[in-house]
């Protein structure tokens, strides 16, 4: 299963149906679960973690050093979850010291040539299109898609099901179940094609619409946009998200539509 033609150093720990193609490098400190493919010119190396039936394409680079001139050489991993794809020339940094780890959940896919740096945080079921860079200490929620060649800047939180354009630069925070696009970034519409897809129901999309109405519509400040959520809409999983989404921000969310 592995190619003589691969470079294995001895103390990485490979599960035995692990398949990995010529020319690939992986590195003592790294643990490959399961059902795992690793493509050639791959390189593994110190603090992988990869999770099992994950698919690792020509040329991708996983737990690179931190392109961060504090790092210090300490010791930190990168993390990928079960069933991720992680395709042709994709760079993925391990941790600092700030988080010491820079996980990819469960179920992601991350396209051709794709960056995560150090301390990122990507939940499950994610899509990064081709070229998307992601800064550091970035977080992006569970089912969110970011289209390629988009940027997001360091600190940037994503809300889970979010939708973002190609070619967007994502400065600011991005609310959970939205789509976004436009120069500056900004709030397009809800993202009801894909809640519809992952079953939400006519009456948890109508809340969220309700919402977003009253932050981005009704020209008042956020503050007074939560006060009036809670007032007028039920509680509930996806209104608690959002309100908390806002409340915790620290660089501010994306503006409304103009």
């Amino acid at each position: 299963m592995i190619s003589p033609l691969a470079h294995i150093h001895p103390d990485a720990q490979i599960a035995d149906d692990v398949v990995v193609e010529p020319f690939t490098t992986i590195a003592a400190d790294v643990v490959i679960e399961q059902g795992c493919w690793v493509g050639p010119n791959a390189n593994i190396l110190d603090g992988a973690r990869i999770g099992k039936n994950c698919r690792i394409y020509a040329g991708a680079q996983i737990a690179c050093l931190p392109q961060d001139l504090k790092f210090d050489g300490e010791k930190t991993i990168a993390k990928i979850g079960e069933n991720t794809e992680i395709r042709e020339f994709v760079t993925i940094s391990r941790g600092t010291s700030q988080r010491q780890k820079t996980t990819i959940g469960g179920n992601c896919l991350i396209m051709a040539y794709a960056h995560v740096a150090h301390d990122c945080d990507i939940e499950d079921h994610c899509i990064l299109g081709n070229a998307v860079q992601v800064a550091g200490h970035v977080h992006i929620g569970e089912y969110a898609i970011i289209s390629g060649t988009s940027a997001v800047h360091q600190f940037v939180k994503v809300g889970p099901h979010v939708m973002i354009s190609g070619g967007s630069l994502v400065r600011k925070d991005v609310p959970p179940y939205i789509k976004a696009a436009r120069d500056p970034l900004s709030f397009t519409g809800i993202n009801s094609v894909g809640l519809k897809r992952r079953g939400f129901s006519a009456e948890q999309i109508h809340d969220i619409q309700e919402a977003f109405r009253i932050l981005y519509q009704s020209g008042i400040n956020n503050t007074l946009a939560i006060d009036t959520m809670i007032a007028e809409i039920a509680p509930s999983v996806e209104r608690d998200a959002i309100i908390r989404f806002v409340k915790e921000s620290e660089r501010g969310i994306i503006r409304g539509p103009e």
